[in-house]
């Protein structure tokens, strides 16, 4: 009687234990790195000569994992090559501040954190696993059967120029490169290139006779030029002296033109009045036109007479008393 409670009592403590402990385990997997181990998978499409089991897993620099497993994959469908790396991750350097609220390692990865392949030393030529944050890199997973979280990759400089240097058409670049050459020969090869010394020699001999011309031409240029600047000088002095003078006379042929276009304007005002309808002058003009025009027709009244009666001038006209 008295063993059955102690019974009952030890396992109600340990299922009690291990619900803490379940709890517990569950708490620190969920925080991602702050848990003790953590594994994580990446694939690499390029070659990881160098990298080996056991190899360091750096975020940005500070350990946090190693290597625990490199395998060749070969996809049936595509017959694509993938090298899948396995690595351990500890949470032993990595302190986390604040609450947790979700997978830590998912939250960096869609902050931008990207697995790269690194040299160690120059010397050895060994790789590892750089982690760092490139945030303008796309989020590209490949597909694979693993259990672990993946990693995304991206490739490295020294990869991404292999790349681009096997995309070079080198052999496109010799055929170019081969009919340049040829082109070149028979361009050397013709005889127009044969002919090319002396017709440049002839250019030249052209070029230095045509400068000992100029220097002729330059040496007999000079005096002229002097004489020329010499006469320039003295037209420039006479013109200072002669201009004043010009000046007045043209001020004083200014004033005469003024009085003379006064006189005009007052000559033909004159004019106006004089031919204007209304005028004295002009309706004196009418009336003696009118009498001119009176004394005319008695002109011809009386050369008619006459014509018709010659005695008239010795009896009168006929008819008369």
């Amino acid at each position: 009687m008295t063993e059955k409670p102690h019974t009952v009592a030890i396992g109600a403590f340990v299922v009690g234990a291990l619900l803490i402990a379940l709890g517990a385990v569950v708490f620190v997997v969920g925080t991602g790195i702050g848990s003790d181990k953590r594994s994580v998978v990446m694939v690499f499409d390029g070659s990881v000569k160098g990298l080996s089991v056991g190899a360091p897993v750096a975020l940005r620099g500070v350990q946090i994992g190693q290597v625990t497993n490199i395998e060749l994959v070969l996809q049936s469908e595509t017959t694509e090559l993938i090298m899948l790396v396995e690595a351990e991750l500890s949470g032993k350097n990595v302190r986390r501040s604040g609450n947790a609220r979700g997978d830590l390692m998912e939250e960096l990865i869609a902050r931008g954190m990207r697995a790269q392949l690194n040299l160690q030393s120059l010397l050895t030529g060994l790789l590892y696993v750089q982690l760092d944050f490139h945030p303008e890199s796309p989020l590209t997973l490949a597909d694979i059967d693993s259990p672990h979280l993946q990693i995304p990759t991206i490739p490295t400089e020294l990869q991404r120029l292999t790349r681009q240097i096997e995309s070079v058409d080198f052999a496109g670049m010799a055929i170019n490169l081969e009919a340049i050459v040829n082109s070149l020969n028979e361009v050397m090869g013709s005889e127009e290139a044969r002919n090319l010394p002396a017709r440049l020699e002839q250019a030249a001999a052209a070029v230095t006779g045509l400068s000992d011309q100029l220097r002729e031409q330059l040496s007999t240029l000079g005096p002229r030029m002097e004489k020329l600047l010499d006469s320039a000088t003295v037209t420039a002095e006479k013109a200072g002296t002669e201009l004043p003078r010009l000046s007045s006379l043209a001020g004083g042929s200014a004033a005469r033109l003024e009085d003379a276009m006064i006189a005009f304007e007052q000559a033909m005002l004159e004019i106006d009045d004089l031919v204007s309808p209304d005028s004295a002058t002009t309706y004196q003009l009418n009336r003696t036109l009118e009498e001119l025009a009176r004394a005319g027709r008695a002109l011809q009244l009386l050369a008619r007479t006459l014509e018709e009666q010659p005695e008239a001038l010795i009896r009168g006209k006929s008819g008369d008393p």
